[in-house]
C-alpha cells in the first residue's frame, strides 16, 4: 500500500497554524492520507514495559508487555507502510509537544524502523516537517539559537544514521503577530512569513505526490 501518513501533533483545532498550513498540503495531495491526530488520541509515553517487550519473546511476554508490543508493532507498521510523510509539530515552549515525543520514541526501534548496520527501511523517502511558533528564532532575531524543534526533528528524522527521512522544513513565524499588542509591528512579516508557507507546502505536494501518481 502507498500512501501518505500525517502525524499531527497540535493541540488546539482550528486556531492551529500548523494544522492550517498542513491542510494546504492535503489540499494539493491527491493520493491517499491516514492522518493520526496526537492531541485528539494521544499515544502513551515508552515506558520501562514497553522497553523490556522488546527484547522480551513474544512468547513470554506478560499481559501488559503484549499490550505494549501490539501498539508498537500498530505504529511501526504505519510508519512502514507510508512512502511520505507530513509531520505537523508546532514549537511549544521551546521544543516539541511531548505527544509527538512519545510518537517517535514508540516507532524508532533497532532492527525494524532504523539499523545500525545499514541504511533506515524508510532511508529516502520525502517528508515534510510544518513547525509553526508565536515568535521568530531566525538569524538576526532576538530568540535566534532557541529553536529545539527543528534541529533536533531534522536530526531524529532525517539524519543517515537513525531514520534517515529526506525532510523540507518549512516554519511559519510570528504567528502571536496578530493577538499580541507588543508584536503588532510584526504584522507584516508575519503575513509574509504565512504567504510564503502556504505556497511552500503546496507546491512541495504536488512535487512529492507526482512520481506516486504515476
Amino acid at each position: 500500500m502507498s500512501y501518505l501518513l500525517h502525524i499531527d501533533s497540535s493541540s488546539l483545532g482550528e486556531g492551529s497554524v500548523s494544522r492550517e498550513v498542513a491542510q494546504t498540503f492535503r489540499d494539493a495531495w491527491k493520493g491517499e492520507v491516514i492522518h493520526r491526530d496526537l492531541a485528539a488520541a494521544p499515544i502513551p509515553h515508552l515506558s520501562a514495559v514497553g522497553i523490556s517487550a522488546r527484547i522480551t519473546d513474544p512468547a513470554q511476554h506478560t499481559t501488559e508487555q503484549a499490550e505494549a508490543a501490539a501498539l508498537q508493532d500498530e505504529l511501526i507498521e504505519e510508519f512502514l507502510g507510508a512512502d511520505a510523510y507530513l509531520f505537523t509539530v508546532p514549537m511549544y515552549n521551546l521544543t516539541m509537544p511531548s505527544v509527538f515525543k512519545a510518537w517517535l520514541d514508540q516507532v524508532i526501534v533497532a532492527g525494524r524502523t532504523l539499523s545500525h548496520a545499514g541504511p533506515s527501511p524508510v532511508q529516502g523517502r520525502p517528508a515534510v516537517l510544518i513547525s509553526a511558533r508565536g515568535g521568530g528564532y531566525g538569524p538576526g532575531a532576538p530568540k535566534h539559537g532557541l529553536d529545539y524543534v527543528v534541529p533536533a526533528l531534522e536530526a531524529v528524522l532525517g539524519h543517515d544514521d537513525l531514520l534517515g527521512l529526506d525532510v523540507t522544513t518549512v516554519t511559519p513565524e510570528l504567528t502571536m503577530a496578530p493577538h499580541a499588542p507588543v508584536l503588532a509591528p510584526l504584522l507584516p512579516l508575519h503575513e509574509a512569513s504565512m504567504a510564503n508557507a502556504h505556497a511552500r507546502v503546496r507546491d512541495l505536494a504536488m512535487t512529492i505526490a507526482t512520481p506516486h501518481a504515476a
